[in-house]
């Protein structure tokens, strides 16, 4: 079984919907939240690279499956684990949790590129972000 990375969140009013529930698009924001807490407890290096370098990370696809509601203070576990690396893109899938129910399952892949003459260019895996996933395989 993978190691699993967990980063909690605390639903609030501002990410519900009329209805009540947490708005879906929200989910795919907490990909986001969890992937960047990853970076910034295991490989933060990376992370001021992409804050002040020319390393960029780009979303090149994700999707999302629901099962179940969250509302406003629900606590959900956001937990991520590495799915495979191939050239230059991290897959990486997601299951969003409340308590024992598992509320969402979704997956992200992202593209390591570097800018480069008004665009950007694909670029490796960097060395400390591979050490980190290591551990998550």
């Amino acid at each position: 079984m993978p190691a699993v990375y967990r980063h909690d969140h605390v639903v609030t009013l501002d990410e519900t919907n009329l209805v009540g529930n947490v708005y879906f698009a929200h989910y795919l924001h907490w990909q986001g939240h969890c992937r960047e807490f990853f970076l910034a407890e295991h490989a933060p290096g990376v992370l001021k690279s992409l804050r002040t370098g020319d390393f960029v990370m780009v979303t090149v696809s994700c999707s999302m499956d629901f099962y179940a509601e969250c509302f406003a203070l629900d606590e959900v576990g956001v937990e991520m684990t590495l799915r495979a690396t191939s050239g230059n893109r991290i897959e990486m899938g997601f299951e969003f949790r409340r308590g024992a129910t598992l509320a969402a399952r979704g997956t992200q892949t992202v593209a390591c590129m570097r800018r480069a003459d008004g665009g950007v260019l694909p670029a490796g895996i960097p060395a400390e972000l591979a050490h980190a996933l290591a551990d998550f395989s």
